[in-house]
């Protein structure tokens, strides 16, 4: 009976360790709107959301293009290379530079969600997000 009960555990590892390798879901961005500047030929504007669930993180990643977030609900915690990481709360917004790396940009929170506004002006074929290289 030990041999059974033991061979069942065992059986159960390889099921568990595949779960533990999984990626985390990502969080979840929506386009709001886009729109080519005509004043400003070859650039356009974009507004999205970013809602992240409690505890979620995005990948350390730079913006080709000049990026304001605002946030909407929760805390956000934010990180650009070369600036310390600090913890904006709902009402309160940010500047990255284009080009920027942002090494951090977490839900603050573990038990509620958060959501940002993001306004972005960027070249008409650059990437919203382009992950970074470890």
């Amino acid at each position: 009976m030990k041999t059974l009960c033991l061979f069942a555990a065992l059986s159960l590892l390889p099921m568990t360790q595949a779960y533990a390798h999984e990626a985390a879901p990502s969080e979840k961005v929506t386009v709001l709107q886009e729109q080519m500047l005509k004043n400003v030929p070859g650039k356009k504007a974009m507004m999205l959301t970013v809602n992240y669930a409690p505890g979620q993180a995005s990948i350390a990643h730079k913006h080709e293009g000049t990026a304001m977030a605002y946030v909407l609900e929760g805390a956000i915690t934010s990180q650009v290379k070369g600036e310390p990481a600090k913890t904006y709360k709902a009402g309160e917004f940010w500047y990255e530079a284009a080009g920027s790396e942002h090494l951090v940009s977490k839900n603050a929170s573990a038990s509620q969600p958060a959501k940002l506004l993001v306004f972005m002006v960027m070249g008409e074929d650059e990437a919203v997000l382009i992950p970074l290289k470890n």
